[in-house]
């Protein structure tokens, strides 16, 4: 018998071969007979997309959070990559650009060598391949974005503040500028209630519950708690909505003088300003966060981890332990400890409220 005529097929082979025809929607007569596949069997593979157009789409979709965080980036890979396809770029590539923005990043006071851009960078092409691969236009294990590293995160240089840091950079803050009162109210907001600056910019004249001494707060992860605050801090709140607020419930809270909501340029002004008169908040480039460092580490160093990490609104999925999910601390033990930071009764506290800290925003 001559190699080049065919061998039969085994029964295994004709067991697959049915197999793969059933899958296709082709029987063996339509074979012999030389039909055509029916319409309904032929896939189509999507037409691939430039990374502009891809772009486009993903920023349609994702949150405004997440919109917020990446957008600057996207334009970034538009500049470069904007009409090659979405299927084009290669790890290698990707880690070439993540160089050269790390290379490009604005040099600041605070600048740790442009890892940031580099890390953000990468995050923001990982959440633009997620999509594609969601959307079957790339298969995962071609998702180039996934296959290269972020940088290394370094240590924060932020740690809580001393009682004498705190007392004098609310000093400074409540004395001086063209709204003491505004900046009184925020450090006294982030001292309370250990939230980030985007927490406090969307607090809406809804969000306060002041039977109950409660504030909604919303945060990064679009997170939502309800966060404790003392009796006077609710007090300041509502003055406030009620001077330069325009009686819309679902308004900004947090207002200028002339009624224009505040923005994330006031903090910046704020703490430029503290530290043209502390200069040792200049050098160490202090910031609201280093409230929430503050209020956490005594939070956790008087009532525990489990109390500091309902405080902070952490939701518990990068815990090291199964443990966390058990010992989770309630609403009531967050106000018990806020009482005990601010030397107040709260209306949801265990207990009585203790001694004022020293150095707390009065």
């Amino acid at each position: 018998m001559s190699g080049d005529e065919p061998t039969a097929a085994s029964d295994a082979e004709l067991a697959a071969a049915k197999v793969l025809l059933a899958r296709l929607g082709v029987t063996p007569e339509q074979l012999l007979a030389g039909s055509t596949v029916p319409s309904a069997a032929v896939v189509v593979a999507p037409p691939m997309p430039t990374i502009g157009e891809y772009i486009d789409r993903v920023i349609g979709a994702v949150t405004p959070g997440t919109r917020r965080l990446y957008e600057t980036y996207w334009n970034r890979v538009r500049a470069h990559w904007g009409d090659r396809q979405l299927d084009e770029p290669t790890p290698l590539e990707i880690t070439q650009l993540a160089q050269r923005v790390r290379g490009e990043a604005a040099v600041r006071r605070n600048a740790r060598g442009g890892r940031s851009a580099a890390e953000h960078l990468i995050s923001a092409l990982r959440c633009l391949y997620r999509y594609a691969v969601t959307d079957g236009l790339i298969p995962e294990y071609r998702n180039p974005a996934i296959r290269v590293r972020k940088p290394r995160r370094l240590a924060s240089t932020r740690h809580a503040l001393t009682d004498a840091s705190l007392a004098a950079i609310n000093q400074v803050a409540t004395t001086t500028g063209n709204d003491p009162h505004l900046d009184a109210l925020l450090i006294r907001l982030h001292s309370e209630t250990a939230c980030r600056r985007g927490g406090a910019l969307a607090l809406r004249p809804a969000d306060l519950d002041s039977q109950q001494c409660l504030i909604r707060l919303r945060e990064k992860g679009e997170t939502v708690r309800w966060q404790p605050v003392s009796p006077t801090l609710m007090d300041h709140l509502e003055h406030h909505r009620d001077a330069r607020g325009e009686g819309d419930p679902d308004g900004p809270l947090l207002r200028y003088r002339n009624r224009r909501p505040i923005t994330a340029r006031r903090y910046d002004h704020l703490w430029t300003r503290i530290g043209k008169h502390l200069p040792w908040v200049a050098t160490q480039q202090i910031s609201t966060h280093w409230l929430r460092h503050t209020t956490l580490t005594w939070v956790e160093r008087r009532f525990g981890y489990a109390v500091a990490h309902a405080y902070a609104g952490h939701q518990g999925r990068s815990d090291p332990s199964a443990t966390a999910t058990y010992v989770r601390a309630s609403t009531y033990e967050v106000a018990s400890a806020l009482a005990a930071l601010a030397g107040e009764p709260h209306p949801l506290a265990i207990g009585s409220a203790e001694t004022p800290t020293p150095g707390w925003p009065g």
